[in-house]
């Protein structure tokens, strides 16, 4: 049975008195039907975040007039908003080197339909994962990246190119093994996902694993978070741990991290498909 088509209405805005009322009472004035309703008020910011979900055919009209409508009480409580139609699917771009543990398991929740969206192509750095991924029929791009810094940014720039041409809305690095250059993740914040093999912020940067074993840790994780300029350093979307002891190798450590990062990255990309993460600074609010 197909899925009831919503549309789902999300707020930022400073905090005040009177914001879920007048959001609530505009709904219920279109017809709205709320079958979600999420809020939260962060007193260290003071702002507020509301997420809500409606039943599409419960609106007396579409998505462009609620918008419409809805624009006027934006303006007057400041609010960042945004409102999504289940009927169109956010198109994910996956990036992906060598490793293929994370995109095999995306693939899977995506052919099985448990992520929601459509992948229009997915791009990596070598040649290795093509008869996978072309196996799935999904065009696969190759965009070799070369160490010099005029081939690194010409590579930069036809990635930057492939994702736009595909109207792409996100972009997973699922494992890719290469550092975006500051230029594209101030392009496109909020929309460019990664998984971190650490549970960050310890161990950022490269050889999280062994960092972790030469410290002799008794939990090891992983972190999927938007990318910004700042290395490992982006708002935070979700983390998984798992514990390990002393007689665990690091070849242990790399494995058990495996699992967790498919986890990881598979949740917070459902979240963000889903419109549950809002952006509050340098931290996130999930409403899971």
């Amino acid at each position: 049975m197909p899925a009831e088509r919503t549309f789902t209405l999300t707020v930022s805005c400073p905090d005040r008195v009177g914001i879920v009322a007048a959001v609530s009472t505009f709904i219920a004035r279109q017809g709205g039907w709320i079958v979600e309703a999420n809020h939260h008020s962060d007193p260290a910011t003071a702002r507020f975040f509301m997420r809500n979900v409606l039943r599409a055919a419960s609106l007396a009209g579409d998505a462009a007039a609620f918008r419409r409508e809805f624009a006027g009480i934006a303006t007057e409580f400041g609010m960042q908003w945004s409102l999504t139609d289940s009927a169109q699917k956010k198109r994910v771009v996956l990036l992906v080197s060598k490793l293929d543990h994370c995109l095999v398991d995306l693939l899977y929740r995506w052919k099985s339909g448990e992520l929601d969206c459509d992948i229009p192509c997915i791009i990596s750095n070598h040649d290795d994962l093509r008869s996978y991924v072309e196996w799935h029929k999904i065009p696969y791009q190759h965009v070799p990246i070369p160490t010099d810094p005029p081939g690194k940014a010409q590579a930069f720039d036809r990635i930057e190119h492939l994702f736009g041409e595909s109207r792409g809305d996100v972009m997973v690095l699922a494992r890719f093994m290469q550092i975006l250059p500051p230029r594209l993740c101030s392009r496109y914040p909020g929309r460019i996902l990664n998984i971190h093999h650490s549970f960050l912020p310890s161990f950022a940067g490269a050889r999280p694993y062994q960092q972790a074993f030469a410290r002799g840790v008794k939990l090891i994780g992983a972190t999927s978070h938007y990318v910004t300029e700042e290395l490992d350093a982006g708002p935070i979307i979700e983390q998984d741990l798992v514990r390990i002891d002393h007689g665990d190798t690091e070849e242990d450590l790399i494995r058990y991290g495996r699992d967790i990062e498919k986890l990881v990255l598979a949740r917070a990309l459902k979240y963000h498909l889903e419109d549950r993460v809002l952006l509050n600074g340098n931290r996130t609010v999930v409403f899971y």
